[in-house]
């Protein structure tokens, strides 16, 4: 009998998400190919066969009876390296001061670039692999990363090398995405900021990021300027991503489509002319519940109805200072309870799409032979209890590349 490394076997629920290898939309992400008594044989970090009631010799067996084997989630939009926390927002947010409010006060992003850039490489190291272990033992196995706590080229450069760093150190993959365009320092006019963006941020930054964000809202960054970046970003081989419409509607949905983004992020107040546009391009809408439940807004971006207008849509934290979420299974239950998403949707939403949104659906996000053995056991025994048991730390075990971790 043939010998793997692991053979994980008897599992309740085995939820494969095995389809067609691009973003699921409408119907697709409720087909969760899920097989009863399922098992998995995992050899040199990779899925070696998958299937029902498998015979192989193991070094290690998981007998999963009564719990749920699903692939690690994939978080596709954090922001995860900083210093300076905010908890003293919290007592401005409940007296009713907005996102802007703060800032003019002090708070929000510019407290963290003030931090972030006395922070030693050091500090900031072990800070966020403390984030990382969290993320981990509640069953991320891959995040993208952004800079953007910097706004200036040398912190940028600084948060954009210790991403490479912390990738090469944690069991977490990480995914770099470059956002100088976060906000507009305070001694920078936007138009000359936006220049050295583009002139001097992106060709020396082009070797350590994967994609080109830009915070595109009223305030920060207009649709022209967001444009600008982008296409910039393109110039030097970084795929466009964009805040999108998170507080009012700027256009950048449809922008989000023109540019040819894989993603569009937030869309909170996105019109119906920008979201089709994102349909008909296949552009991934990634939801953001927690940023809407850390700043208390009354409105959720409007997921239900992109599913149905054939968005494909993925899930991620937006892990920062203001939304301190580390939990991928928390935001399940959030865009359950107030997106109206289903549960097939969310979990599909959180690994497959969102492995889709950072460019690894070929390599993570289902369990299909030869991919990466990225692979989660929750002790439920149906992946219902993913939106249903709130509070705790479903996850029991997490293997990564092949091994516990």
């Amino acid at each position: 009998m043939e010998t793997v490394d692991i053979l994980i076997k008897n599992a309740n629920e085995l939820i494969t998400l095995k389809g067609p290898n691009r973003p699921r939309i409408k119907n697709e992400m409720s087909n969760l190919s899920i097989i009863k008594n399922g098992s998995v044989a995992i050899k040199n970090g990779s899925i070696y066969d998958i299937g029902k009631n498998l015979k192989y010799k193991a070094k290690k067996t998981y007998n999963c009876k009564n719990k749920v084997v699903m692939p690690g989630f994939v978080d596709p939009h954090t922001h995860l390296i900083f210093a300076g926390s905010r908890e003293f927002e919290l007592a401005w947010k409940l007296q009713g001061l907005s996102y802007m409010d703060i800032l003019k006060k002090g708070g929000g992003i510019v407290y963290t670039v003030n931090a972030t850039r006395k922070a030693t490489d050091s500090k900031l190291i072990n800070q966020t692999l403390s984030r990382l272990d969290n993320m981990l033992s509640n069953g991320t196995t891959t995040c993208e990363a952004k800079s953007g706590y910097g706004l200036d080229t040398k912190t940028e450069l600084k948060i954009l090398k210790l991403t490479k760093k912390l990738n090469d150190k944690h069991p977490i993959d990480i995914v770099p995405t470059f956002l100088g365009a976060h906000a507009v320092p305070k001694n920078k006019k936007t138009n000359d900021y936006v220049d050295i963006v583009i002139n001097d941020m992106i060709p020396k930054i082009k070797n350590l990021a994967v994609f080109c964000d830009v915070f595109c809202e009223k305030g920060v960054f207009t649709p022209n300027q967001s444009k600008k970046i982008l296409e910039a970003g393109k110039k030097h081989g970084l795929i466009p991503k964009i805040h999108a419409d998170e507080i009012v509607d700027t256009g950048g949905a449809a922008l989000a489509a023109g540019v040819g983004a894989i993603s569009a992020d937030h869309l909170l107040m996105s019109n119906d002319l920008g979201l089709k546009m994102m349909a008909k391009k296949g552009v991934i809408g990634v939801m953001l519940p927690g940023t809407t439940f850390s700043l208390m807004m009354k409105n959720y971006a409007n997921a239900r109805k992109m599913i149905d207008m054939g968005i494909p849509i993925a899930l991620a934290t937006d892990l920062n200072p203001n939304c301190w979420i580390e939990n991928m299974q928390l935001i399940i239950q959030l865009a359950c309870l107030n997106m109206k998403i289903s549960p097939e949707e969310a979990i599909c939403a959180s690994t497959f799409n969102a492995a889709c949104s950072i460019g690894l659906n070929n390599f993570i996000g289902s369990l299909e032979k030869g991919k990466q053995a990225d692979i989660i056991i929750l002790n439920i025994p149906n992946y219902k209890f993913l939106s249903y048991h709130y509070g705790v730390n479903l996850v029991e075990t997490v293997i990564k590349k092949g091994e516990k971790v």
